[in-house]
């Protein structure tokens, strides 16, 4: 199966599922559904932050510091966020990962709306991201990402779950611990 045939859970502006649809419907016709942004950190406390590869359907090529996706239909936040990571990190065993806020984000027109679910994970196994996703990765200090945000090009769903952590913590962009 295609990611454009992957079948979501379609919901509403206060996230109640009122249907389902393709991936590729539910871009095309902006319906809302629901995303999971995993800030991934080692255990030196940085962050795991990649370049989307050029073959993604939104945001193609990309900077981004959260691993994650869509919510498949049926499925739970906490269920995607643990395989998101995982698939995307090339690892198994990872610790549940923690639920930190959740927004609705508004893509622009791009493919709608989805309500985004960000939580945090400590990742202290050997990476070996998904080359089908991820096209470069590192681990950068909170300072290094904050230095990089007006020079690489980042996803703007990405950024706005980096606001929102940053508001939620007091404007520092993450704790190292």
């Amino acid at each position: 199966m295609s990611a454009t045939e992957e079948i979501l859970d379609v919901v509403d502006e206060h996230d109640r599922v009122v249907g389902q649809a393709p991936r590729g419907e539910v871009y095309a016709r902006g319906l809302i559904h629901r995303c999971v942004f995993i800030r991934v950190r080692d255990a030196e406390g940085r962050v795991f932050v990649h370049r989307r590869t050029p073959t993604k359907l939104i945001f193609p090529s990309l900077y981004d510091m959260f691993v994650g996706g869509v919510v498949g239909a049926g499925e739970s936040y906490d269920e995607a966020a643990l395989r998101e990571a995982e698939e995307e990190l090339g690892v198994s065993g990872l610790p549940r990962p923690e639920p930190v806020t959740k927004f609705l984000y508004d893509s622009g027109g791009v493919a709608g709306k989805w309500w985004s679910a960000v939580y945090d994970v400590r990742c202290e196994l050997p990476v070996d991201p998904q080359a089908e996703e991820v096209a470069w990765h590192g681990f950068l200090t909170d300072d290094e990402v904050r230095a990089r945000l007006g020079t690489w090009e980042w996803v703007p769903d990405g950024l706005a779950a980096y606001e929102e952590l940053r508001a939620r913590e007091g404007g520092t962009g993450g704790r190292a611990g």
